[in-house]
């Protein structure tokens, strides 16, 4: 890790946590949206794989971005798939990034406030934590729905305050999409770590001019 990129724990009171692509393997979420929902959008529909993602593609991309993007309710209604069960049915392949698990029990036992702050619709959430047990470790979950606004909106984070207070100047978050952490950098929380290897199955991304991790096990 980059010196630079340490963190001084005795400035952070509070500890904000995206979930995928920083403590859960986005290799899942790649695979599940990309390669397995094609195939069963295909299935479904008597179509071949090819002609799934070419309906598929200008679908994903009209709502990048936005809530919808995340709601499996809205994408069960657009697909006339059970998103739902179909996560369920594909669980297994949901888990923990290197080192997470582990930095998650050692956050916990420091005493800092620890808050997940997810774009997952709280079904996700919900059936991730059916596998993996993540909301123990923290001592407040939010998903982005309720707020009317995804991470990467800027009327996100006032209404996140509404909800939990936490100093801006000694709260930490970390989170591998780049355009949310630049919205929560334009809302004053000063210490933002940028997650370089989101997805296990991929090369590292790059994280412009945030400091940056390649996992957040690299932290304690």
């Amino acid at each position: 890790m980059d010196p630079s990129s340490a963190v001084n724990w005795q400035n952070v009171d509070t500890v904000l946590l995206d979930m995928d692509g920083t403590l859960l393997d986005l290799r899942f979420d790649n695979w599940f949206w990309q390669t397995f929902i094609p195939t069963r959008y295909a299935a479904a529909h008597g179509i071949s794989e090819a002609e799934a993602q070419r309906r598929l593609a200008p679908k994903f991309k009209d709502v990048a971005h936005t809530l919808q993007w995340y709601c499996i309710e809205y994408w069960t209604r657009e697909l006339e798939l059970d998103i739902p069960a179909l996560k369920r049915e594909t669980l297994t392949r949901v888990g923990f990034l290197p080192g997470a698990q582990a930095f998650l029990q050692k956050l916990r036992a420091s005493g800092k406030r620890v808050v997940l702050v997810t774009n997952s619709h709280p079904t996700t959430l919900a059936i991730k934590n059916e596998r993996v047990a993540l909301t123990q470790y923290f001592d407040a979950c939010y998903s982005s729905q309720p707020f009317d606004a995804p991470k990467e909106d800027a009327a996100f984070w006032p209404r996140l305050a509404a909800r939990e207070e936490f100093s801006r100047q000694r709260t930490l978050f970390i989170d591998d999409s780049l355009r949310v952490l630049q919205c929560a950098r334009d809302y004053g929380i000063a210490h933002l770590r940028a997650v370089r290897c989101p997805d296990s199955g991929a090369p590292p991304q790059a994280t412009a001019d945030f400091a940056a991790i390649d996992r957040v096990a690299e932290l304690l």
